[in-house]
């Protein structure tokens, strides 16, 4: 899986046609065609303000902007704090999968100039759906540790819409592995191709 990863992350053509799939799996119906890869940013970025916006109408918990200070957690209201948490969950499952899978977690498509660059992109694919609604449902639960009660939001979210597999079959679709992976390793230590 690293090689054929390497292979589309050099490769300017193959990392947009990448990039394509990847937005394509929550906007399915979108004309991609044309587009490059600011662009596809630029679209990823207004998806994810209108997905922000609309948890704080259905909640009612107040958001103006993603902030936060790595190095001080508590210093960031409770919103970003309960984000903050939510996004670390799903950075430690998707990171699973993708080594799991014998991808690495540094090259990333979308991301890069990272260690978790691949990580960022996998996860983002999942954050509009998992990682937000937990984010602003414990914070608008009123816990005074928004923290801990978003981490088993997303734990219950994540068995409840059975992400692992989700993430497995995804990845393999915007990797475009044409192959059972386990055949691939197989082969691979076998010393027999796959192509």
């Amino acid at each position: 899986m690293a090689e054929l990863q390497a292979e589309i992350v050099t490769s300017q053509r193959q990392s947009l046609a990448c990039a394509k799939r990847m937005y394509s799996l929550h906007c399915a119906r979108e004309d991609l065609t044309g587009l490059s890869m600011a662009k596809l940013r630029g679209r990823e970025g207004a998806r994810m303000k209108k997905v922000y916006a609309d948890e704080t109408a259905r909640v009612g918990v107040s958001w103006d902007r993603r902030a936060y200070d790595p190095n001080a957690y508590d210093s960031s209201d409770p919103i970003n704090q309960a984000l903050t948490s939510a996004n670390s969950a799903l950075y430690g499952i998707a990171h699973a999968v993708i080594a799991g899978l014998g991808f690495v977690p540094a090259l990333g498509v979308v991301h890069n100039g990272t260690d978790h660059a691949f990580v960022y992109d996998i996860a983002d694919l999942y954050k509009a759906e998992i990682a937000i609604p937990a984010a602003f449902d414990a914070v608008a639960s009123g816990e005074m540790k928004p923290g801990v009660a978003v981490r088993r939001l997303v734990r219950d979210a994540v068995v409840d819409k059975r992400l692992m597999p989700k993430m497995v079959n995804d990845l393999k679709y915007v990797m475009d592995v044409t192959e059972d992976p386990r055949i691939q390793m197989r082969n691979f230590f076998s010393g027999a191709s796959s192509k």
